[in-house]
């Protein structure tokens, strides 16, 4: 896979910082290669290092199916986790103070995974969806438990328009007595989106209050999308 932890420190993180806490989300282009994202592809047809596997329609998710990750990780798959996650605690932690929600996240995944696992929580939520024609997925959010890490990230393993047509990432914002906005993202093969799993901060006349957000998969209409999801915490199951 190559050099991850270099390339996670190549990136632009103020430039990551100041989009998080503008809109709730970022596109970081061509963070892995076209080899790197096949290499990840060829690791979804080894059914020994999955934990789950979850056809969506069976649960009313939608229409496809995603494989969570089993301990241990894969190399690179535990390497993007531990790498990232210290670089986004500073933006998790600016949001619960401007929130006043009295939470601190520690700067180690290790401490984090710590506090999941005195939780119950103990299932690695890193995960590998397929989505074929007419697969889609409903808007949601990733919490699996009381202790949630408040952004994640998805990685683009397939190039639309080539690869597969339709199945545009959509992320809708909740705004207090208002309707929502959404946004919809179409990133190209190698290309991260780090965003939020539950809500943002925004400023108003009287302080910071709550956005609540969800994200989702418009319906693809023709060949497969592959998408690399990293979610920091643990899952009760």
């Amino acid at each position: 896979m190559g050099d991850i932890a270099g390339t996670i420190k190549q990136i632009d993180w103020a430039q990551v910082t100041s989009e998080l806490h503008q809109k709730g989300f970022t596109v970081v282009p061509q963070f892995l290669t076209e080899r790197q994202c096949y290499q990840i592809i060829n690791l979804y047809d080894k059914p020994h290092i999955y934990r789950k596997t979850v056809p969506m329609e069976r649960y009313r998710f939608g229409l496809g199916e995603y494989k969570y990750f089993d301990y241990p990780l894969p190399n690179s798959i535990n390497t993007l986790r531990e790498q990232i996650y210290p670089k986004l605690v500073p933006i998790a932690n600016t949001w619960m103070d401007q929130l006043n929600m009295g939470k601190r996240f520690p700067t180690s995944l290790q401490a984090l995974q710590d506090e999941c696992h005195a939780n119950n929580q103990l299932k690695p939520t890193p995960l590998l969806l397929k989505y074929g024609s007419g697969g889609y997925n409903t808007l949601h959010q990733d919490l699996y438990g009381e202790v949630y890490f408040p952004i994640q990230t998805a990685i683009f393993l397939s190039q639309p328009d080539i690869d597969y047509t339709g199945g545009e990432f959509i992320l809708t914002q909740q705004i207090p007595r208002s309707q929502s906005k959404a946004s919809v993202l179409k990133p190209n093969k190698g290309d991260m989106i780090i965003f939020t799993t539950h809500f943002k901060p925004a400023k108003g006349v009287r302080g910071y209050y709550r956005v609540n957000m969800k994200h989702g998969v418009s319906e693809v209409h023709r060949g497969n999308r592959y998408t690399l999801g990293i979610i920091f915490h643990d899952a009760i199951s």
